[in-house]
């Protein structure tokens, strides 16, 4: 059987989910904007990652549309958008999709597939995507980071499960995915951290004080969850609450202890640094945003996450981005104490 698959959100992660799948075989269409759809429309679409897989599907394989048209016939839709489409995203689909079309959101944050499921008659479920996707230009988009899909499992999923395992995708499904989602959240703190500071992933991470910047959000956040009952699941080696202290750890520990921490393609950022650099509003609502949020419902103080969320605003609105590492420390350190956000210094 031959799957129709529609990708909501052709960006880096919609595209590279949704061309694997159509190398395996599905017949799927991109929904997105002109800007990305004119690109794979005129180069196609090559898909490489970091062990060395190269796979390229011709623009014949799929099709593109500004409208989720599509959605109407689709098998399966994967939301990819960022968090803040997400109710946009779901009022686009619920007069489209049918009662037993399978949607899954493949979204950053924490509650985004409530939303869709709120809107929609059909089966909804929540997923991650746990790796890093860099777009290359030219239809070209590069898998930089070790990882795969996890998805709250459901029995309307089990009949896509040969599809995702053909495309090299295969679903890891759980019970609750609350847990993962925390735990990615978690490794997401990273996200403000790497485009407050200007340099790729791998760089970024081999540097101590930005080391030290995440671990002191992810203690504030593991202080918070503890508070909420929240016990975020192991996704790496060294579980969350050990990694918080490895994290600060000299370079040279690090890189033997935790090497596998940098083992990301060299010219892999994080979204929000791509978001910040092509001028998007970021998703720091749903990442530090979500902590405070729930420092506050729980009675913990949130200061470097709040400090984090700040800066972010400030270089959506042309601020500094490119913070040295002391320097950012110094400013999280000091998170409590009120102070100007610096203005422009690209």
């Amino acid at each position: 059987m031959t799957f129709r698959v529609t990708v909501l959100g052709a960006g880096s992660i919609g595209v590279f989910v949704g061309g694997k799948l159509a190398a395996a075989g599905a017949e799927v269409s991109f929904v997105g904007r002109p800007r990305v759809l004119d690109e794979i429309g005129a180069h196609g679409v090559r898909l490489t990652d970091l062990d060395g897989g190269d796979e390229r599907i011709a623009a014949s394989g799929f099709r593109t549309e500004t409208e989720p048209g599509s959605a109407a016939t689709a098998d399966l839709v994967l939301v990819t958008v960022k968090s803040a489409q997400t109710a946009a995203a779901a009022a686009q689909l619920s007069d489209r999709v049918r009662p037993d079309t399978v949607v899954i959101s493949l979204q950053n944050g924490i509650g985004n597939d409530a939303v869709i499921r709120a809107a929609l008659p059909a089966t909804v479920s929540a997923g991650m995507v746990m790796f890093n996707v860099v777009h290359r230009g030219d239809g070209h988009f590069h898998r930089g980071t070790d990882g795969g899909l996890a998805v709250a499992d459901d029995p309307a999923l089990a009949r896509f499960a040969p599809l995702f395992g053909r495309a090299g995708l295969p679903l890891d499904r759980h019970p609750d995915l609350r847990p993962v989602q925390w735990a990615k959240l978690l490794l997401n703190l990273n996200n403000p951290i790497n485009a407050l500071s200007g340099r790729p992933l791998r760089e970024e991470l081999a540097t101590r004080d930005y080391r030290r910047c995440l671990a002191s959000a992810q203690a504030e956040a593991l202080a918070v969850m503890r508070r909420a009952g929240i016990r975020p699941a192991r996704l790496t080696a060294v579980p969350p609450r050990v990694m918080v202290h490895l994290l600060p750890v000299p370079d040279a520990v690090f890189g033997r202890v935790a090497g596998r921490v940098l083992a990301v393609d060299p010219m892999a950022r994080s979204s929000m640094a791509d978001d910040l650099a092509a001028g998007r509003t970021t998703e720091i609502d749903w990442l530090c945003g979500e902590i405070t949020a729930l420092g506050r419902a729980v009675g913990v103080p949130t200061p470097v996450n709040d400090r984090l969320t700040e800066l972010i605003r400030a270089a959506e609105n042309g601020a500094e981005r490119r913070w040295q590492a002391p320097e950012l420390l110094a400013r999280l350190r000091g998170a409590s104490s009120p102070g100007p956000v610096r203005a422009t210094g690209h």
